[in-house]
C-alpha cells in the first residue's frame, strides 16, 4: 500500500507494532488476510518519518488492484487475492520449489 519504502522494512515495521488489522494489534509479517480486511497504521505511529517519506512517494492511491488505499486516514482495505501476474516481484519460483523439495 506505500506504508513503507520497501517490503523488507514493511516487514520490520509490522514486526515492531505500527499496524493494526481491523482494529487488532499484528505484529506478524507472515499474517494471513482476508477479503474486507482493513490495514492502517497505528495512532502512535503515524508521525514516523519512514511511513510519512514513504506516503510522499505514493503518487496514485490505487498502485494494486487488489488494495485500496486512503492517504489521508493511513489506512487501506484488502480487496482480493492478486494473482501471481500482478505481483511484482523478481524471484525464480522454480528454484524455490527445488530447493524446499529436497
Amino acid at each position: 500500500m506505500g506504508f513503507a519504502p520497501t517490503r523488507r522494512s514493511a516487514r520490520q515495521l509490522v514486526t515492531h507494532g505500527h499496524f493494526r488489522i481491523n482494529k487488532e494489534k499484528v505484529n506478524i509479517p507472515s499474517f494471513q488476510m482476508k477479503t474486507g480486511d482493513v490495514i492502517a497504521v497505528r495512532e502512535k505511529s503515524r508521525q514516523l518519518d519512514i511511513i510519512h517519506n514513504a506516503m510522499k512517494r505514493v503518487k496514485d492511491a490505487s498502485v494494486y488492484t487488489w488494495v485500496s488505499l486512503d492517504k489521508a486516514a493511513m489506512a487501506g482495505t484488502f480487496l482480493r487475492v492478486p494473482e501471481r501476474e500482478e505481483i511484482p516481484m523478481l524471484a525464480n519460483e522454480q528454484l524455490v520449489v527445488e530447493l524446499y523439495s529436497k
